[in-house]
């Protein structure tokens, strides 16, 4: 299962993240219930979760072509820097009790601003810091188990850290997290890579970069299942902290109960995928995650009993989890290494790019009919992408059989 750390740059990667991504869910958490704590607003909260994504959808196309050209090292350690200093301005504003909500939406977006680059180049330099290819799929489930142990243990510390210490805490906690990310990106020793001879053209490269995946049909499958997954169903997380504070009477403490119910599935599911042998039929990995994910969600939306909700959050977070991360496999595995970064900004649109469109759907949807109504609709649309993308590949299937040359036996 730790195959991809015998590399020293994905030790050294594995080691500073594994403090990085605590603060991330540390800062993650107290942001969502400060805002709904201040104004009481599904909408705002659905907002602030709206700005701190939405630049994925418009700039991982660019930081897709710009990150392919440039050192991957260095840029790493430029937005990891960058992103040090806007939670540094958040910690600074939270620490002097200044709760203008305008402030924290407009810092919550610059943040999105630097994750569209951030994660498109994490993601990309994932191929430099593991020496053996063949443990590049290791190294993907490795970097998600580590990412939702830190939705466990996040979310938790958050809890006790508002409950009895106030938000600001947070915030300082999540500044102070990158400290190890730069020290151990320093201590990395990666090959210098090979500049990129053409210009920059970013309508080229993006056009370039779709007919790849339109030629490369089964990934383009796969997108086109994350998209939809990413609009109508993931951004049901948007609405926990509804269940946690209305529906179920709790309090920050409760909130970071399904946070965590929801990593601890997550971690399973990415255990899983660390131990897989092979990618050759990740789709099915990826199919049985969403039908997982869209059964939970049914059930969360009608359960009253807040054991059988935490059940099903876990369900839900190994079901989220096999999905996100088994395509995400696929197409680090699959994809050339001239577009790569492309193949993986396109997911990065897929994924982080329309969460946030969701997540304003699902909070102006909720505001409309109920927390509850708007859920049940969400497993019921993943449950029937699910049999979309299954008439499709059965289609395919046919196809191949009716094109297959007959062979007659011929008698002597």
């Amino acid at each position: 299962m730790f195959k991809a750390l015998k590399s020293r740059n994905f030790k050294l990667f594995f080691y500073g993240q594994s403090v990085s991504v605590i603060g991330t869910w540390l800062q993650k958490t107290a942001v969502s219930w400060m805002v709904y704590s201040i104004t009481g607003s599904v909408f705002l909260l659905g907002l602030a979760t709206f700005l701190s994504m939405i630049p994925s959808l418009f700039l991982a196309p660019i930081a897709g072509s710009i990150i392919g050209r440039y050192n991957r090292h260095r840029s790493m350690m430029i937005l990891q820097s960058l992103a040090m200093l806007q939670a540094g301005a958040l910690a600074l504003l939270i620490y002097f009790k200044v709760y203008n909500i305008t402030f924290i939406l407009g810092l919550s977006f610059i943040q999105g601003v630097i994750n569209a680059f951030d994660m498109t180049c994490r993601q990309t330099m994932m191929v430099d810091i593991v020496d053996n290819k063949d443990d590049l799929p290791n190294a993907v489930a490795l970097n998600s188990t580590l990412t939702n142990f830190a939705r466990i243990s996040g979310p938790a510390l958050a809890g006790i850290i508002l409950h009895n210490y106030g938000e600001d805490i947070c915030f300082i906690g999540n500044f102070l997290s990158y400290i190890p990310v730069l020290i151990s990106l320093s201590l990395m020793k990666i090959k210098k890579e090979a500049k990129a001879t053409n210009k920059l053209q970013l309508l080229d490269d993006f056009i370039e970069g779709l007919d790849y995946v339109k030629k490369e049909g089964e990934m383009a499958k796969m997108l086109l299942m994350l998209t939809c997954s990413s609009l109508f169903v993931i951004s049901f997380n948007t609405l926990i902290p509804v269940f946690a504070k209305d529906i179920f009477n709790g309090n920050a403490q409760t909130f970071s109960w399904f946070e965590s119910a929801a990593g601890i599935g997550a971690i399973i599911s990415a255990i899983y995928l660390a131990n897989i042998k092979s990618v050759e039929n990740i789709n099915k990995v990826m199919i049985g995650a969403s039908v997982i994910l869209g059964f939970s969600i049914l059930v969360i939306a009608i359960s009253s009993n807040i054991i059988i909700t935490l059940l099903c959050m876990i369900l839900s977070g190994i079901g989220m989890m096999g999905q996100t991360s088994s395509i995400n496999i696929y197409i680090q595995t699959k994809s050339s290494s001239k577009m790569r970064s492309r193949s993986i900004s396109y997911y990065m649109m897929a994924f982080q790019g329309m969460i946030p469109v969701g997540s304003l759907i699902i909070g102006y949807l909720s505001h409309r009919i109920g927390t509850r109504n708007t859920v049940a609709i969400q497993g019921i649309i993943c449950l029937i992408s699910v049999v979309v993308y299954l008439y499709y590949e059965n289609q395919k299937k046919t196809s191949k059989q009716n094109t297959c040359p007959v062979h007659y036996k011929v008698n002597p």
